[in-house]
């Protein structure tokens, strides 16, 4: 009889070390789980951040206030004064500095201003959102019909990139959109 108590006991331990195990694993697993989560989620409002900088800059570009006023210039205008780039050499990085530089804000966009106040894009997780603007080429207008490919008018070629970027990352989430408008040709 004495022996099987023992037995039983053995058991009995055996049976609550795997109960233990499990649990510990449950935890670690659940742990794990939220994190990747809380990633997810932070990586998912940089993306946000990136596409409303994109969207501030095509809003400021189509501003009529901003257009008409002389002192004012959106960012297309302002990146076509610069050297054009050439995307087989150089890169769109979101951390260029010598880039037309526009910051979204909580605030959303206001006609008739340059939105380049650096001030957080989201409360949630304190999320930055920008973006940069270039040059890229002018060129004739392809698909166009005869009375624009006759005329004076070409396509300029801008790059935007939008960026955003979570608080304590040291990486940002960029989408890219290229836009061509019609304009004067420069020659």
């Amino acid at each position: 009889m004495k022996q099987q108590s023992g037995l039983v006991m053995v058991f009995a331990l055996l049976v609550l070390l795997s109960v233990t195990i499990l649990g510990v694993s449950a935890v670690s697993s659940s742990l794990l789980q939220t994190k990747m989560a809380s990633s997810l989620e932070r990586k998912s409002l940089a993306f946000d951040a990136a596409e409303a900088a994109i969207a501030g800059v095509v809003f400021e570009s189509e501003d009529e206030s901003v257009l008409s006023d002389p002192g004012i210039n959106d960012p297309l205008s302002e990146a076509r004064q610069n050297t054009p780039i050439d995307l087989n050499v150089e890169t769109l990085s979101c951390f260029d500095d010598d880039r037309i530089r526009r910051e979204m804000t909580a605030g959303g966009l206001t006609r008739g201003s340059i939105h380049n106040v650096a001030a957080t894009y989201s409360d949630q997780g304190e999320v930055d959102s920008w973006s940069q603007t270039v040059f890229i080429r002018e060129q004739s207008c392809r698909g166009s019909s005869n009375v624009i490919s006759g005329s004076n008018i070409k396509c300029h070629v801008f790059q935007v990139r939008g960026c955003g970027q979570a608080e304590g990352s040291s990486y940002a989430v960029a989408n890219t959109l290229t836009a061509s408008v019609f304009a004067p040709a420069s020659n």
